[in-house]
């Protein structure tokens, strides 16, 4: 909802718990829920923003009236839900290619018809093997200028500008190969080439958390 221009792919799973009948209905259902809660929000945004263009000091309120405007203008895409059972695989293939379908909707995600230069592959595909190399640990934890002086290390990439390989890292944190927290200043300097270990780690944090609040106080 704070993204301008999302699409969400409601997915509804634990088919195989329900009747083919149920499926249908609780469907219909969330999808009705969902349609309920976005005339809601844009009632609500509306309504917080009338308040502040109508109060006394409107001045005051501009950065809170800029943020509520801002939020008001992100169009959101929901798409039809599909419904998975996880325990067959034919399911999550259905589910592959339902999202591979809408990725390719130009109408939906306008840029996917743009065409990234032979260095953004390039880069990528260094990438993948350092990742791969016997070098890497297996937390795939590595210093940004350590990871830039490797990539420099190659015969097609010596010639890039700092400035370049920066922005392919972001494309590349973009869709998921790796992972570079460059907003939050004590994770500038790291790159994550192995997101599922970083993954693999939040759920063990969370799950740690989880049972620490669970034990009774003595």
């Amino acid at each position: 909802m704070r993204v301008p221009n999302s699409v969400v792919l409601p997915v509804g799973t634990h088919v195989d718990c329900c009747q083919e009948q149920e499926v249908a209905e609780k469907t219909h259902d969330i999808m009705a829920r969902i349609t309920a809660m976005l005339v809601e929000r844009k009632s609500n945004l509306a309504h917080f923003i009338n308040n502040l263009e109508g109060s006394e000091e409107p001045k005051f309120y501009m950065d809170q009236w800029e943020r509520l405007k801002e939020m008001e203008s992100c169009t959101l895409t929901i798409l039809n839900l599909i419904a998975v059972n996880c325990t067959d695989h034919r399911d999550i293939k259905k589910l592959e290619a339902t999202i591979l379908e809408h990725v390719k909707n130009e109408e939906l995600f306008p840029e996917v018809v743009r065409v990234l230069p032979p260095v953004y592959r390039q880069v990528e595909a260094a990438i993948v093997d350092i990742a791969r190399s016997e070098e890497m640990a297996e937390h795939g934890m590595m210093d940004l200028q350590y990871l830039l002086s490797k990539l420099f290390q190659h015969e097609h990439l010596a010639g890039l500008g700092r400035e370049l390989l920066q922005d392919i890292l972001r494309y590349l944190h973009r869709i998921g190969l790796i992972v570079w927290y460059e907003e939050i200043k004590h994770l500038e300097s790291t790159v994550f080439l192995q997101p599922t270990f970083l993954i693999t780690m939040f759920k063990v944090s969370m799950r740690i958390r989880t049972i620490s609040s669970a034990e009774p106080k003595l």
